[in-house]
């Protein structure tokens, strides 16, 4: 390396450097609660790091960071709507009684001893169907940290065993939009992609499997006491249905016919509100009072327009109800669409600097320093996988990372004759895996926000998530079917 590119690349590193100091400062200062605001201003201040040095060092124009900005804030936008969806479900669904019915007969069909793997096993197998990590999560996953809590499972360990599952499906699912965009930027056939994937992430959901059983087996029998008084506790409060699996059964049934995104949401909300005033009048009814006599005006109105009220207070704002027992309290308390608020205020500040870095050119500088590892076919998996784990990090989004790490790498891989499954493969172990690992990224405060663990509390148990790039490596160094290109025998053979 030059002196030149010495120089750029070690001005490229203090943005991120200032940005891990700041946000390790707002986790000792202000713990979990780094995520309302701390966090949000270290993102921009780092912005405000690079977008300085770039101009000053590698005179950057000022237009260059506008446009990254606002092709960035364009990306993000049906997220942002998806999370605002995300929110009102979580609401909806908690107070037509959705989750609370899965929960009830949850915890009389899930003996307390197997309930880690088969959260897991529900969640992988759901994600596959549908192909999509949030929305499993924002559902099921939703259901299963009830029956974990009530069996008596630290947060910790239920969230960690459903992000495991939920990434796995995401990560092989033939619907899943992380997997087409892998399988298409390297140039691989979709299902080409997801066969060879399962080399590295059947041994990664093999290593989970035997952890989250071994973590039930020593977990005993659970507290029948405990688990008597949810029931009851819900069974007080809500009319508890069958029929309520309705709702989730038709939403499942709309993502598996590829209906967008957005509309599966919408219709979902609509249903659960539906469902919530045949089912949950009450319920509703009460929601809608309080929101009325805080605004002064429960006593001028009707009984429909209170439970339009409630319904629509459960749409987007902050709803809890007294059922009696503190913990399922918790477990049927909403955030509704402003609880996401912080979410999207994280997502923005993030894509800020990771379009700082990569206007600026600083995110190249850096890869370059991962050039001299490339040289051997351990050494260059081992280094797209670490860049992919890297980016998710310092650009804060999962899609961002798997399209950077992919470019970077793409000509590398060629040039050294390897197929461009190994990259996409290579990319997905890390990139997509990871994403929910950091506190400050999208997938990290958005799983957090909607199961109401911290990401550092469940980072520990996200099994398959820690498992998946270090299994890359290890198959890489093996050398276990990579092949490389004019190698006709070994290609059939792989």
């Amino acid at each position: 390396m030059n002196r030149t590119a010495f120089f750029r690349t070690g001005i490229s590193v203090i943005p991120i450097a200032v940005l891990v100091i700041l946000l390790a400062f707002n986790v000792y200062i202000f713990g979990s609660d780094a995520i309302l605001g701390a966090s949000q201003v270290a993102l921009l201040f780092a912005s405000g790091i690079c977008i300085w040095l770039a101009m000053r060092f590698f005179r950057t124009p000022w237009k260059a960071f506008e446009e990254a900005l606002r092709s960035n804030m364009g990306d993000i936008t049906g997220a942002i709507v998806i999370l605002f969806f995300i929110g009102a479900i979580s609401g909806t669904w908690v107070m037509s009684g959705i989750i609370p019915t899965l929960v009830y007969y949850g915890v009389r069909v899930i003996a307390p001893k197997v309930f880690l793997l088969t959260a897991c096993i529900i969640c992988a197998v759901v994600s596959v169907m549908i192909g999509s990590s949030w929305t499993t999560i924002a559902t099921v996953g939703v259901a299963l940290l009830g029956i974990g809590r009530a069996e008596g499972f630290s947060d910790g360990m239920i969230a960690g065993a459903i992000i495991s599952g939920a990434y796995f499906g995401d990560k092989i699912s033939p619907l899943s939009d992380t997997t087409v965009m892998a399988s298409s930027i390297s140039g691989t056939p979709l299902f080409e992609h997801i066969r060879y994937m399962f080399y590295t992430t059947v041994p990664s959901m093999v290593i989970t499997v035997i952890v989250f059983t071994v973590l039930g087996l020593v977990h005993g029998d659970g507290d029948a006491v405990r688990i008597t008084a949810y029931s009851e506790a819900l069974a007080s409060r809500y009319n508890i249905s069958l029929w309520l699996m309705m709702v989730p059964l038709v939403t499942a049934f709309m993502i598996i016919r590829k209906t967008p995104a957005l509309i599966v949401l919408g219709i979902s909300v609509m249903l659960a509100a539906v469902a919530a005033v045949i089912f949950q009048p009450d319920v509703i009814l009460e929601i809608g009072r309080g929101a009325a006599e805080a605004h002064g005006m429960a006593h001028v109105m009707p009984q429909w327009q209170l439970s339009l009220t409630g319904i629509i207070e459960t749409v987007y704002n902050s709803v809890s109800l007294d059922t009696g027992n503190p913990e399922v309290n918790k477990l049927v308390a909403s955030r509704g669409m402003l609880g996401m608020l912080n979410t999207v205020y994280l997502v923005i500040c993030a894509m800020c600097f990771g379009g700082c870095m990569r206007a600026s050119g600083m995110l190249d500088n850096i890869a370059r320093l991962l050039l001299p590892l490339t040289r051997t076919r351990t050494g260059l998996v081992a280094a797209t996988v670490g860049t992919g784990t890297v980016l998710n990090g310092v650009i804060s989004d999962q899609y961002l990372a798997i399209i950077m790490t992919s470019n970077i790498y793409k000509d590398i891989f060629e040039s050294n004759g390897y197929e461009n499954r190994l990259l996409s493969r290579s990319v997905e172990d890390s990139a997509t895996v990871t994403s929910p690992l950091y506190p400050w990224s999208s997938c990290g405060m958005t799983q957090a926000t909607i199961l109401g663990v911290p990401t550092l509390v469940y980072f520990p148990y996200c099994i398959f998530n820690l498992c998946s790039p270090i299994v890359s490596i290890t198959v890489a160094a093996i050398g276990y079917k990579i092949v490389r290109r004019g190698d006709a025998k070994a290609c059939r053979e792989a």
